[in-house]
């Protein structure tokens, strides 16, 4: 009977331990909780990046105040505020200091084309957002996208178009992607041209126009003109005049006549000054 009535006991320590290591689970948690909402409170929010506007004015686009709970703060609906009503901010990451610092890092978009519409002018990015609305002042020293009809433009919006004219401007985003990547994007100037079916001309450097299919692999398309300006560079010193560079093969033509928004003749292979063969195309670039 002794021994019964040890190992009851022994029984009901053993379920009182289980018991009282929950509890103090649970009561540590609820101790680090309410300390997490008392003490972590902003005291100050800093600023990292380049843009064009000031600390006051991001830190306000975010909605948030000193003294607000760290852990409480909703980074996704802060990052929205700051898209929405700072049109030139292309990214925001938004991270948290202990005990009390705000993080906000962002990257400025980077603007690449401007679009007439209905007598406005509107600045394009690469990521197809509506950075500014003017008049036709914003054009001067940028290229002029030509071939697709806005829909209802905002500032702050993506571009948005017609349903006809929708893989169009499904391909442009991808070039712009393909270039940006490369680092290529600041080099298009004067026009981007879209009126044609399935080919897509835009100028590059001042100098050439640059000439591909519309409907095509871009990450492999940019790899190729970039080894060919590099070899034709080094031949001959300034690249100009129309560079070709059909979907297939690895050779691209340099005619001497440059394309321009206008002519009435099309481009085509005869009259070519000379080639650029670049070796092998590796993988596509990537996209970001």
């Amino acid at each position: 009977m002794a021994a019964r009535r040890k190992r009851r006991g022994r029984r009901r320590r053993g379920r009182f331990g289980i018991l009282y290591k929950v509890l103090s689970f649970f009561l540590i948690l609820a101790a680090i909780v309410t300390g997490c909402i008392v003490f972590f409170r902003v005291n100050e929010i800093v600023v990292v990046g380049e843009t064009r506007y000031s600390e006051a004015e991001i830190i306000a686009a975010t909605g948030v105040e000193q003294g607000e709970n760290l852990f409480q703060l909703n980074k996704f609906d802060m990052a929205h505020k700051v898209l929405t009503q700072l049109p030139y901010v292309d990214e925001i990451t938004i991270s948290r200091k202990l005990p009390d610092t705000l993080v906000l890092k962002v990257t400025e978009s980077t603007p690449v084309a401007v679009l007439e519409s209905g007598g406005n002018w509107w600045l394009l990015d690469v990521r197809g957002k509506l950075l500014e609305q003017g008049d036709a002042s914003l054009a001067q020293g940028r290229a002029v996208l030509t071939g697709l009809d806005p829909l209802s433009p905002a500032v702050g919006g993506k571009l948005a178009v017609g349903e006809e004219q929708q893989k169009k401007l499904e391909s442009l985003m991808a070039l712009f992607n393909a270039l940006q990547a490369r680092g290529m994007a600041g080099q298009v100037t004067e026009f981007i041209d879209l009126t044609a079916e399935n080919v897509v001309r835009f100028g590059y450097g001042g100098t050439l126009t640059v000439e591909m299919p519309l409907f095509d692999d871009f990450g492999n398309q940019t790899w190729r003109l970039q080894r060919a300006l590099e070899e034709l560079s080094a031949r001959n010193g300034t690249v100009s005049g129309t560079l070709h560079l059909p979907s297939e093969g690895n050779k691209a033509w340099l005619l001497a006549q440059r394309w321009m928004p206008g002519d009435e003749t099309e481009s085509s292979s005869t009259g070519e000054e000379s080639t650029a063969s670049p070796s092998p195309s590796p993988s596509p670039a990537p996209e970001t």
